[in-house]
């Protein structure tokens, strides 16, 4: 059974320099190379969607900056300690991480008392219309 290539970042771009030549075509790239065009189509969707995210202006929203709901502010919920972790040896934290790990994870307290937690594989347009969201209630 043939093993799946892997592209280098660098692979990947001359092979799309390739595509964007004039009159240049991905069946023809993918034949002249042996690759599936389906391959190089995928390619070419992500780095548009990269130069889109990449273009759109990056957005700071103090923390301050968010609004209060209108009425009264519920009190802050108590934040419980986390349980005494269970002894556990080396090979085993590298092999099977805590369950409550998240890569990345950022709590926000907000002034009303709610508690915004995302990780690293939170969506960044999502976060940012939540955020958008959470700044114009007035």
């Amino acid at each position: 059974m043939e093993r799946r290539r892997r592209y280098s970042d660098e692979e990947r771009a001359a092979v799309l320099a390739m595509c964007d030549e004039p009159k240049a075509t991905i069946v023809g790239v993918a034949k002249r190379l042996g690759m599936s065009p389906g391959l190089i189509h995928g390619w070419r969707r992500m780095r548009r969607e990269a130069e889109k995210l990449s273009s759109e202006p990056l957005q700071f929203i103090a923390y301050g900056s968010v609004g209060e709901p209108s009425g009264q502010v519920p009190a802050p919920t108590p934040i419980t300690p986390p349980p005494a972790p269970v002894p556990h040896t080396a090979a085993e934290e590298l092999t099977c991480p805590h369950p409550g790990t998240r890569p990345g994870a950022i709590d926000v307290d907000l002034p009303n008392g709610i508690r915004l937690s995302v990780d690293s594989y939170v969506n960044e347009k999502a976060l940012a219309r939540v955020l958008r969201a959470l700044r114009d209630v007035a």
